[in-house]
């Protein structure tokens, strides 16, 4: 049996919660005021207000008062007496049903928002978008553009439907997916989102999207009143990805002509002015903020017997290989501390041209995933014993699937050696075999036709930041 021990402060606890039940009641006018007065255990210092208006119900309403401090009395000193006598349910209990009953009566809808795109090449700038999209309801449904609407819009995508859709659903912030979207939103498919999927509003961001005859894809959502906007994210782009993959092209094959420019004893300054250029056009402009990080961690850390899992890696040009060894190495415990690899570590691994993603960009989309739960920026190559022990590693893991040399500043020592020492290394399978270099391959392979159609979204992209106006909220 449930004892019920009534002190001073229990006593105002239960007038406040009290003032709820009688609010629920319908007796609105003196117990609001009433209530503002007890601020009891909902106050540190146990300090009553001073205002006198907060006294205005004692005044007008003297006998509903005294009814109402005798049976607070009554039933805060004697609950359990008339719980076992009259079968009466004993407070805490009763006032947990009524808040529940007053929940249900007038509970608040769950407010399902909708954003479509085409989300190729998934950036941090798309991650954020998304979860914007979701701070303004309670469930997010994301319609992913066909690859035939793709073409039909935009020209063909890098990146599959079945990829695109590994990485969306992958994200933290998303609840469901709608594959095959039209790019448009049409009258028909608008009263679908509405009738059959229970969208209460459509969300784009702030810069246009218009469609080959010029007109504004959203048009019937803003016509109707469903539509909202969020603020898009300054300084990423799928098609500044595309440039910068273009551009580590032509800075490849200028190193390759500076390196024989030298074997032949040539001068070679005016290729490195060449490849300056080419790295100040498409050289990131995301300025990172704490933020920015802030929102999208999840702020927890481990538990103190959690099981934490390690990776580390570049994580560049996030793709669905990657969502899909973090969920495998997810799977093998209870908290995934991912470790991501400092911009020098990867260039003297895979090459100069790259990162394509600086450090921060790459975290941002590595913290995004839905099976992260806390990650190390600018992660050391080799896992020490110090590390282990600092962040409570249970297992180290890395993939099947990996790029770069074995080796670093011309030493052949094993970065996994330490943790493959004491017996907490393991070796996972990596579920696709797509790589950066495999996807930045793909639009090598069609140059000509992403940059035809780069030139065309740098111009737009251009004039939407040159007209564009500060938007408050992200």
């Amino acid at each position: 049996m449930q004892v019920f021990h009534s002190t001073s402060s229990s006593v105002l606890n239960f007038l406040y919660n009290f003032g709820d039940f009688l609010l629920f009641a319908g007796f609105v006018s003196p117990i609001t005021t009433l209530k503002e007065g007890f601020k009891g255990p909902r106050s540190q210092n146990m300090e009553f207000e001073s205002n006198t208006t907060n006294w205005d119900g004692v005044y007008y309403y003297p006998h509903l008062f005294g009814g109402i401090m005798l049976t607070a009395a009554l039933l805060g000193l004697s609950t359990s007496y008339f719980g076992g006598m009259m079968g009466f349910p004993t407070l805490p209990y009763m006032l947990s049903y009524l808040r529940n009953l007053q929940k249900k009566k007038g509970g608040k809808k769950r407010i399902r928002v909708y954003m479509d795109g085409c989300f190729d090449l998934m950036h941090y700038g798309h991650a954020n978008a998304l979860r914007q999209a979701k701070a303004l309801g309670d469930e997010l449904v994301v319609g992913l553009v066909s690859d035939e609407e793709i073409i039909k819009n935009k020209g063909p995508p890098v990146l599959s439907m079945e990829e695109r859709l590994a990485l969306v659903s992958g994200l933290k912030w998303v609840d469901e997916v709608i594959a095959n979207a039209p790019y448009e939103i049409t009258e028909e498919f608008m009263n679908r989102l509405f009738n059959e999927h229970k969208i209460d509003y459509i969300i784009h961001g702030d810069d246009p999207c218009l469609l080959p005859d010029g007109s504004d894809a959203y048009a019937l959502a803003k016509k109707v009143g469903r539509y909202k906007q969020i603020k898009r994210t300054e300084g990423v782009s799928s098609t500044d990805i595309v440039g910068r993959i273009l551009a580590s092209i032509e800075e490849k094959k200028g190193t390759q002509v500076s390196n024989e420019s030298l074997e032949n004893g040539e001068h070679n300054e005016m290729n490195k002015s060449v490849e300056s250029l080419l790295k100040c056009k498409n050289a990131s402009s995301f300025l990172p903020t704490s933020r920015r990080i802030v929102q999208f961690s999840n702020g927890k850390g481990p538990g103190p017997n959690a099981r934490v899992v390690y990776i580390d890696g570049a994580f560049d040009l996030f793709h669905a290989g990657h969502v899909e060894i973090l969920k495998s190495a997810r799977q093998l415990g209870d908290f995934l501390l991912v470790g991501i690899y400092t911009d020098q570590i990867v260039s003297e691994q895979r090459g100069t041209h790259f990162p394509l993603m600086h450090l921060h960009e790459r975290s941002l989309s590595v913290l995004a995933c839905r099976y992260v739960d806390e990650v190390i920026i600018g992660a050391p190559w080799e896992i020490t014993k110090d590390m282990i022990t600092t962040f409570n590693i249970s297992l180290v893991v890395h993939g099947t699937v990996c790029e770069g040399k074995s080796s670093i500043n011309g030493k052949l020592d094993d970065p996994y050696s330490v943790p493959k020492s004491i017996g907490i290394f393991k070796m996972l399978e990596s579920p696709k075999n797509i790589t950066t270099t495999s996807v930045a391959q793909r639009i090598k392979a069609n140059h000509e036709i992403y940059e035809k159609r780069n030139a065309k979204k740098e111009a737009s992209e251009k004039k939407f930041y040159e007209e564009r106006k500060y938007i408050s909220g992200d």
